[in-house]
């Protein structure tokens, strides 16, 4: 959740890490009454290495309603944005998380953005009391509701999981299915909720595991799915669903195409990025191909908002992956800071808003997004369905 970057976006990856945060002064001014308190709102996720593009979709997500917030001239203080860089890794989550907590500038953070790196770095934001809103995190489990500091803008995958599975043996008919999963947190999750729901409704399941590779840090091929490919097509199930990440699921895409494969495949929001189809060799391989994306009824930035996020980012918010969740994620965390005083004590203030999120009932972009108990929506919700058609995703249609 990718793979090559176009020359492009590599740049703005480049740049995004480069920028200097200007320290901002704290939960009060130290230049005068007439001083507007500063606030920084952190984000956490992958902005460099091979889950690059995911990241960058949402950070300038959460870049926007921040330029945009402080355009309006009409909050009692002013805003700033502190990116810690996980490489969407749950090695280097806790760290990235230790450091947030250890901003004193930072109130809350959006994110973290992968499921396994937001199930490691949490323990450490639970126990700050700092609110984490994930436009992204969708394991079933992260919603455990400890501390309730966790929240996400999107269904998990127990709905996205259930969904995946009407759609394949409901409505492409489908009556045997391989379910392939890449051994990650994320992804064995999502395979489980999707074969326990196709066995449900009468199909035959055959699950596999295949760990991840490493090919999001350029270091697998094709070749290492031979094997794999080889016992799929030897299976002749009709249908097949990965779940886990675009970085290794185009390489078995690749793999699957060279052994002849020719049933219906699908996989999770961890592939719905143009950079599956980059990491696919030939691209042709990814043709056809089905996704899935709890994106709550409407998925992507549109209109004005599109436009200054295209401006920003320098790459199109269509297909943007989380941007738009990032964007209410933000947004979220604005309406709760204008409900709460400031007070000296750092816990505290990042306490109450926590507070205030639960209270929230907030119109975005996404949706109307409310909070249950253990950070789930308390809505039903979406999801939506894609295909990759001459090399681009398209959408068709929704649960």
């Amino acid at each position: 959740m990718k793979l090559r970057l176009n020359k492009t976006v590599s740049a703005v990856a480049s740049g995004a890490l480069l920028l200097m945060v200007v320290p901002a002064v704290g939960l009060a001014s130290t230049s005068g009454a007439a001083s507007k308190p500063s606030y920084t709102i952190g984000y956490e996720g992958p902005l460099s290495g091979g889950n690059a593009q995911l990241g960058l979709n949402m950070v300038f997500g959460v870049e926007l309603a921040i330029n945009n917030a402080n355009a309006t001239h009409k909050l009692p203080f002013t805003l700033k944005l502190k990116k810690y860089d996980s490489q969407g890794s749950s090695t280097l989550a806790p760290a990235q998380a230790e450091g947030a907590v250890a901003n004193k500038n930072v109130v809350a953070v959006v994110g973290p953005s992968f499921s396994g790196e937001t199930k490691a770095a949490e323990p450490y934001y639970s126990n700050a009391d700092m609110a984490t809103v994930s436009p992204s995190a969708t394991a079933a489990a992260l919603a455990f509701g400890t501390k309730n500091n966790f929240m996400r803008v999107i269904a998990g995958d127990d709905v996205q999981g259930a969904a995946d599975a009407n759609y394949l043996v409901k409505t492409k008919a489908l009556k045997t299915l391989i379910v392939v999963n890449d051994g990650s947190f994320y992804g064995a999750g999502l395979a489980t909720v999707v074969a326990k729901q196709a066995a449900t409704n009468g199909a035959t399941v055959t699950p596999y595991t295949y760990p991840q590779t490493g090919s999001c840090g350029g270091t697998a091929s094709v070749s290492q799915y031979t094997a794999a490919a080889t016992q799929i097509v030897a299976d002749k199930a009709s249908g097949l669903f990965y779940g886990g990440y675009f970085c290794d699921f185009g390489l078995l895409l690749g793999a699957l195409n060279a052994a002849g494969y020719t049933g219906t495949i699908m996989s999770g929001d961890g592939s719905w990025s143009t950079a599956l189809i980059a990491g696919t060799s030939p691209a042709s391989a990814a043709n056809n191909v089905l996704l899935s994306e709890a994106g709550g009824g409407n998925s992507n930035l549109t209109g004005k908002l599109a436009a200054e996020y295209k401006a920003l980012a320098h790459f199109t918010a269509n297909n943007a992956t989380y941007a738009a969740q990032a964007y209410d994620a933000t947004n979220m965390i604005i309406a709760a800071l204008q409900k709460v005083k400031p007070v000296s004590n750092l816990k505290k203030f990042r306490e109450s808003i926590v507070t205030e999120l639960h209270k929230l009932t907030f119109k975005g972009v996404t949706g109307t997004i409310k909070f249950q108990g253990n950070g789930d929506l308390t809505r039903s919700s979406t999801v939506d369905f894609g295909q990759v058609q001459s090399g681009n995703i398209v959408s068709i249609g929704h649960s």
